[in-house]
């Protein structure tokens, strides 16, 4: 024990008592029971009308490499994770069963059946922890990037949470965040995985570094050409929109391609900047606004003259909701020595849950807006029911669903769309639609 490893295959990515739990379920003989599991949330967080669903694709990815290694099943032997009847049942496991899903970048509300896994007992168990980790994260990271969006009213919005998070997550952020309306990242590791573009400006630390706040904005603009964005906070704003103006002009432009500000009021700031930049002829100059900006930040500098918004650790952490509170239940298994299931539930005081697979669709209004989403409770998925909001993703343990970022993306402004003011408006007291029976 006490040996650092490098990497771990995706199956290791649980919590121990999924494989304490399936040695009991070999060897009382319930592992192998057809049964159904069900991720959802029992409600949105508050003030929210809806969620959105992400991290699909990264969980049907690792999907595909869910398997144990020699030297993994040995640990778990070794620390008591598993006995004998595990030992075999994981060697040399893959998934077999079916999933189906709401597509990613869709809504999600209350009692929404986003994902359902049917399969055996035994191999639901192993997949919980990994979904769970991946769609909670996701989903949040997502949630809260397109209230943003909202409240951006289409000015383009950079991530730039890296710092705020751990830095496989930092990724992933990226990801949820440039899939409902981001413009772009200040991860690279994103951009080179998930071909998200990435932009950057600069940091305080690289004027602090110069003799002068001019020398600084002439080394950068040497460098990175006109368009580069320079931030003229470090000091005194209005002297460094002089600099940066200056320093353009000694290059023969009218001005920078863009200012980034990051301290201050920022309403009064960006206004007086702006006066300032076209005072002196830097029409063209654009502003980039930072300094821990969140959704409702932004919606307070909508009258603002900004063009485009930096947001780093709200975007990062789910805007003070870092989980949308997903979890993963079996709503149906078989009994002993059968394969006819029937539906199961918690009935416990705050966490009760509908049993059953469930089927679920979308209702509109004849001007295109959601007006109840349902869900009927059925013996087989209705993928091709009118308003179905599942698809199928893996059949028979093979994946069948792919979609590019750029399809997500275009999905996810499609959804919205059916929303109303009332759902998309950043003061919402309770949620107005959730899932609920036919």
């Amino acid at each position: 024990m006490g040996t650092t490893r490098r990497a771990v295959t995706p199956a290791m990515m649980t919590d121990r008592y999924e494989l304490t739990q399936l040695e009991a379920a070999l060897l009382d003989g319930t592992a192998d029971q057809p049964a159904v599991f069900e991720l959802f949330t029992r409600s949105l967080k508050p003030g929210r009308g809806y969620g959105v669903l992400a991290g699909l694709d990264r969980f049907l990815d690792a999907l595909d490499g869910f398997s144990y290694t020699e030297e993994e099943l040995a640990f778990l032997e070794e620390v008591g994770a598993i006995g004998p009847a595990a030992r075999a049942y994981l060697t040399g496991w893959r998934f077999t069963g079916d999933i189906s899903g709401y597509r990613e970048g869709d809504l999600f509300f209350a009692h929404s059946p986003v994902l359902t896994v049917e399969c055996s007992f035994g191999d639901g168990l192993l997949l919980e922890t990994l979904v769970l980790s991946i769609f909670n994260h996701d989903s949040a990271v997502a949630s809260a990037a397109a209230r943003m969006a909202t409240a951006a009213a289409g000015r383009p919005m950079i991530e730039m949470g890296s710092r705020r998070t751990e830095e496989s997550a930092a990724i992933s952020a990226a990801r949820a965040a440039y899939l409902v309306g981001f413009e772009s990242t200040s991860n690279l590791a994103a951009g080179f995985l998930h071909g998200i573009p990435t932009s950057g400006t600069a940091a305080h630390a690289f004027t602090l570094a110069h003799d002068t706040e001019a020398a600084a904005f002439d080394s950068q603009l040497a460098a990175l050409g006109l368009g580069t964005t320079l931030l003229v906070d470090t000091y005194d704003i209005e002297a460094g929109i002089v600099h940066a103006v200056e320093a353009a002009r000694r290059l023969g432009a009218v001005g920078p391609g863009a200012i980034r500000i990051d301290s201050g009021d920022l309403d009064v700031v960006v206004h007086a900047a702006r006066r300032q930049l076209d005072a002196l002829g830097a029409w063209e100059t654009k502003i980039v606004v930072t300094s821990d900006l969140d959704e409702f930040s932004i919606e307070e500098l909508s009258a603002a003259p900004v063009d485009v918004y930096g947001v780093g650790t709200s975007v990062a952490t789910g805007s003070g909701h870092p989980t949308v509170g997903f979890v993963y239940k079996l709503v149906s298994v078989a009994s002993e020595g059968t394969t006819d299931q029937h539906p199961v539930a918690k009935r416990s005081s705050g966490k009760a849950s509908v049993g059953g697979l469930k089927s679920a669709w979308r209702e509109y209004d004849a001007h295109g807006t959601i007006s109840a989403e349902r869900f009927v409770v059925t013996d087989e998925l209705d993928h091709d029911r009118p308003g179905a909001l599942q698809v199928r993703l893996v059949v028979d343990g093979r994946r069948v669903a792919h979609s590019s970022i750029d399809a997500i993306r275009a999905h996810h402004q499609h959804a919205k769309a059916g929303l109303d003011e009332v759902d998309l408006g950043l003061k919402v007291s309770e949620p107005r639609i959730s899932a609920a029976p036919a």
